[in-house]
């Protein structure tokens, strides 16, 4: 009786819609809104590829020390969002959240971009590793990590609105179970459009640095930032701005100290037994029984103290309301899914030995025309597009048709898959770098890091590939499951939980590689990440990350089980 209350009232809460007025929303709006999100884009990806290189050439940092950079610039960017999600839901809302992003991410452009121009802002120019090289001062990596911080602080306001802000256009609920399918291909061909902007961005903007140099390579990600900022405020009055509800970080704190404060009650077996406490107007009346403990938070036990004549809490840190405590179940159930695509994005995040390896093989197209070193990620793009476009498009309407119903493929299969495609990729990046390793020793380049060994670049081909498959069944899988399953009032937060577990990832992986680094260096040999990529064993370290996959398989597994059904089970039969 009470599941099949909860079920529709659940469904009558999540599917109210926006209201959209004649002159605001719609799909006209959105092109502005993915705009900007694709020119941020375009100019953090732009930088990144080539980041460990500008560190290493024109700062002379170590290769170890400048990968932890990197991976620490990333962990802080991927989690910005998660804390402007927070800002957004609770304080400012979608529109202001985005508006600040812009102009925070223009002006880390813009600082980043000034270390090229002014000679003063870098050591002066010597070569690589000499002797005599001046080390970079205090002042100039302020000014350096100055601009990554405008940058991650930047991308946290865009990217932890633009999706919840694009379907707030959409007039779009995030749990509308009668547009699901709207709603999955809305997030799927965001993606790709995210994905083409990082292909521009992989492709122009790295080959432009390569070609022209850090002058003007940095300085067309300002002017990019700059059209993205102008363009956004030039819609704003046609946007549809939705109000922050009440704070979740005070509402979630209430229903921990209401459960605390209440211990002592003692929950029934039967729901009807107790009164819980329901904001006027909600259908939800009674909590689930999941996490039962929490539902301490929300029984009535003495009408006349616990509420006043208006029927409003007399004490919110004493009784919340259901809808507070199912928002906070929703939340803690999600954890452990979310902590399984983690080693994902570990593996994502080797995004500058990728670089550092593609730069010591053959890279040509042509006898005239090679590809960027830091280009080579555009196959993992390309590959998670091209199966996007093929799946929406080709692969669920025929099968459908063919069923004669609606088929897709469910949201947990689509990420265990993910896992496996993430963990072949590495081991086949560990396959093609043992190759790589053994030509350039047999060809005498041991001692000689940026030799070009007689090997094709393209053998990166299936990494990239496997890598972007893994990224489109698990990463868009993951963005859509979150999005799915939370209340639309954390729609925000629901967006950016995979940038928050690619944060916790940057930080796991810049420990993990520094563990290798200092565990593997034996007296008179080169740790497994050795700055002489012919010297060390990236090969072990691919490997290593292979088979951390293939554990974390297991533990989705076990944690997709532990979940239970979600609120759309679509699967293929």
């Amino acid at each position: 009786m009470e599941s099949d209350q909860t079920e529709t009232s659940d469904q009558n809460m999540i599917t109210e819609p926006l209201l959209l007025s004649n002159s605001n929303g719609g799909f006209r709006t959105l092109p502005f809104i993915v705009a900007n999100m694709a020119f941020e884009r375009v100019a953090s990806y732009g930088l990144l590829p080539n980041m460990i290189l500008y560190l290493t050439r024109e700062y002379r940092i170590e290769v170890s020390k400048g990968a932890n950079i990197l991976f620490f610039w990333s962990a802080t960017t991927n989690f910005m969002p998660i804390l402007g999600a927070f800002l957004a839901d609770s304080y400012v809302g979608r529109f202001w959240m985005i508006s600040f992003g812009s102009l925070a991410t223009l002006l880390g452009t813009i600082l980043l971009w000034l270390t090229t121009m002014i000679p003063q802002a870098r050591p002066p120019h010597c070569g690589q590793y000499s002797d005599d090289c001046q080390s970079a001062t205090t002042s100039q990596f302020l000014l350096l990590y100055s601009s990554f911080g405008l940058l991650s602080i930047g991308a946290g306001g865009i990217r932890s609105s633009s999706l919840a802000f694009g379907a707030d256009q959409l007039g779009m609920g995030n749990h509308d179970l009668k547009n699901a399918g709207i709603l999955e291909s809305f997030i799927s061909w965001y993606y790709v459009f995210v994905s083409f902007s990082a292909v521009i961005a992989i492709t122009f903007i790295v080959y432009i640095q390569d070609e022209l140099g850090w002058k003007v390579g940095f300085g067309i990600p300002v002017v990019l930032m700059t059209i993205s900022a102008i363009s956004f405020f030039l819609a704003s009055p046609i946007y549809v701005k939705s109000r922050p509800e009440a704070s979740l970080f005070t509402k979630f704190a209430q229903v921990f100290a209401a459960a605390y404060k209440n211990r002592g009650v003692l929950l029934s077996s039967r729901a009807t037994d107790e009164e819980y406490f329901s904001r006027k107007g909600a259908s939800l009346l009674a909590p689930s029984h999941k996490l039962r403990f929490l539902n301490k938070a929300c029984i009535i036990e003495n009408p006349e103290e616990d509420l006043t004549p208006d029927g409003r809490a007399s004490d919110p840190w004493k009784l919340c309301t259901v809808d507070q405590v199912e928002e906070l179940k929703a939340l803690i159930k999600i954890i452990p899914l979310w902590s399984s695509g983690m080693i994902m994005s570990i593996n994502l995040a080797q995004s500058s030995f990728p670089v550092l390896q593609a730069s010591t093989m053959d890279r040509h197209i042509t006898s005239n025309f090679e590809i960027p070193a830091g280009s080579f990620s555009v196959f993992m793009v390309i590959s998670l597009a091209i199966w996007v476009t093929l799946y929406d498009r080709l692969i669920i309407p025929l099968a459908s048709k063919l069923k004669g119903k609606p088929i897709r493929l469910s949201l947990k299969k689509r990420m265990g898959i993910g896992i496996l495609l993430s963990s072949s990729s590495m081991a086949a990046f560990a396959i093609i770098e043992k190759n790589r390793r053994e030509k350039a020793i047999k060809q005498g380049f041991s001692d000689d890091p940026d030799a070009i060994v007689d090997m094709s670049a393209m053998w990166l081909l299936p990494y990239h590939v496997l890598g972007g498959l893994a990224e489109a069944f698990n990463a868009i899988g993951q963005n859509e499951f979150y999005y799915t399953e939370l209340p639309r009032s954390m729609a925000s937060i629901a967006s950016t939980l995979f940038d928050m577990g690619m944060s916790i990832a940057n930080l796991i992986a810049s420990l993990l590689m520094s563990s290798i680094n200092n565990l593997s260096k034996r007296e008179g040999e080169e740790s497994w990440v050795s700055s002489n990529i012919n010297k060390g064993h990236y090969d072990y370290y691919y490997w290593l990350l292979a088979c951390l996959s293939l554990l974390n398989f297991v533990y989705f597994v076990a944690c997709s089980k532990g979940y239970g059904p979600y609120r759309r089970e679509w699967v293929t039969s």
